[in-house]
């Protein structure tokens, strides 16, 4: 490890100015009337392993007035101090910044929409790699392909793949990072249709670590370094390596049909429930759908592919003929529909926790029977039980396989309590945090019968058996994979996947 302090990379910022962070030896070499360039030829000549690193592309360190704006996340129940952000312009940055940290001995971590559930794309004292700025696009419409920097959120991804009449499987929240719910999964409205996010992976661009202090990049797909792509598909959050662009094949999508229903109180949640369950998992794979149960309502959100109204209100018939919820219908471009049901991050609360699992068999009375009683006590109006329906083509791998394994599930659900008010000092204090996640522990407790795994995009730090909850059998696997191209195990942090030892 170099000779390194943080106040001694500070002093050599300041000497480097605003736009970039240099490493001491590097201020030294230059202040000596040594380039940078020299002193790598000379440091190679002498079997060095790696050049010296300086940090480049959209620097910010504590003392710059941008830093609060830059270090907080989604999730403000988190709140960590890092060294320094580097907000990656380009792929050489990020190759810089990782290099960087491994020759002095920084701890790091890789963030793109800043909705870590558990905080992990953030760390005090250490870098931040942020790649939400990578936001190039290219769409080939004769190949139904499109490559995209990993910079882009799911809002501007669902967008911009409209305009030319494509899509892809992405997540409702349109500020969640593409890259972060694809490399998990990914789950959404065409689920059922399409598959998960990551089944429509076909490439990918990845910087990750080399040799004992460097970083080089990489090239992923089905016929280069395919068991990387694989354990991209649904492990790749932070794990092997930091991806700068994502391919995918897209699919030709004209228009939907967007339903929603409201059910006023949940006192007919067994109803309700008991038809959603046994319909959507198993009806056209064109229907995705959602139920969501809060404290005084019930949700139902569909979404059509190619579908008209008349369809879709007969694929849901068994749903809204229960009781008469108010049901709206809209026909539309599926970026026209999807930005307008987008909640502004400023509106949201700023707590959050959610627990993630799978369900393999309808749920019995008497689990839907605990749903109501949490409820009925949740501890904000912002709680609420998500599900989302699996079935379709989540039965079906893609070609090459992935990491992912949970597609015998027949839904997908969360309890999740929302709670506090935004502001630039995050309530990690706020006196409602308790009750929250003691509700919270307590609901996916008592469904503990009637689930099973977990969901490693909605992690939870308290969970034991991680491994197989996230990644089932696969895990065995992810690690040897894992060694391959992490064996210096660079790419760490609470949950993340060590390497195979021999």
């Amino acid at each position: 490890m170099n000779d390194f302090s943080r106040r001694k990379v500070l002093k050599a910022t300041a000497v480097a100015g605003a736009g970039a962070v240099v490493v001491p030896g590097v201020a030294a070499a230059e202040a000596a009337g040594t380039s940078a360039a020299t002193t790598a030829s000379a440091s190679a000549a002498y079997g060095a392993k790696c050049p010296p690193a300086q940090l480049t592309g959209r620097i910010v360190r504590p003392d710059d007035p941008g830093y609060t704006a830059a270090r907080l996340g989604w999730d403000q129940l988190f709140s960590h101090y890092p060294l320094v952000i580097v907000f990656a312009q380009n792929t050489q940055d990020v190759v810089n910044a990782l290099t960087w940290a491994r020759q002095n001995d920084v701890a790091l971590r890789i963030r793109s929409g800043r909705h870590s559930l558990e905080g992990w794309s953030n760390v005090d004292s250490g870098l931040v790699i942020d790649i939400s700025e990578l936001k190039s696009v290219h769409i080939d419409s004769a190949a139904r392909v499109a490559t995209v920097g990993a910079g882009l959120n799911q809002l501007e991804a669902v967008t911009t793949l409209a305009k030319q009449n494509f899509a892809v499987t992405t997540g409702t929240e349109g500020s969640v990072g593409l890259a972060g719910a694809t490399l998990g999964g990914g789950l959404g409205f065409f689920t059922r249709w399409l598959g998960m996010a990551c089944d429509s992976l076909i490439g990918a661009e990845v910087v990750v670590a080399e040799g004992a202090e460097c970083a080089k990049v990489i090239k992923t797909d089905l016929n280069n370094n395919p068991d990387l792509l694989w354990a991209l598909r649904g492990a790749g959050n932070g794990n092997f390596g930091i991806v700068t662009s994502l391919t995918y094949k897209v699919a030709p999508l004209k228009s939907v049909t967007y339903v929603q229903a409201t059910w006023d109180g949940i006192g007919d949640l067994r109803r309700v429930f008991d038809a959603w369950q046994r319909t959507a998992p198993y009806t056209d794979d064109r229907l995705g759908t959602q139920l969501e149960v809060h404290p005084n309502q019930i949700l139902l959100f569909a979404v059509l592919a190619e579908g008209t109204p008349e369809e879709a209100k007969k694929l849901l018939a068994p749903i809204l003929s229960v009781d008469s919820p108010q049901v709206s219908v809209q026909v539309g471009n599926w970026g026209q529909v999807y930005s307008g049901f987008q909640i502004p991050t400023e509106k949201e609360p700023a707590n959050w926790k959610f627990y993630s699992q799978f369900t393999r068999k309808p749920f019995p009375g008497r689990a839907i029977d605990v749903i109501s009683s949490f409820m009925r006590d949740a501890p904000t109006d912002d709680s609420n039980f998500f599900t989302q329906a699996f079935g379709g083509a989540v039965r079906r791998s893609p070609r090459g396989g992935t990491a992912f394994p949970h597609r015998d599930a027949i839904f997908y659900s969360e309890p999740g309590a929302g709670w506090g008010t935004r502001s630039d000092q995050p309530g990690v204090c706020d006196p409602l945090t308790p009750q929250a996640q003691a509700w919270i522990a307590e609901f996916s407790q008592a469904l503990r019968p009637y689930v099973d795994g977990a969901y490693v995009n909605v992690p939870n730090i308290g969970m034991q058996d991680w491994e197989t909850a996230y990644w089932g059998s696969n895990f065995a696997r992810l690690r040897r994979i894992k060694a391959a191209y992490d064996p210096h195990n660079v790419f760490q942090y609470d949950q993340s996947i060590p390497p195979a030892t021999r």
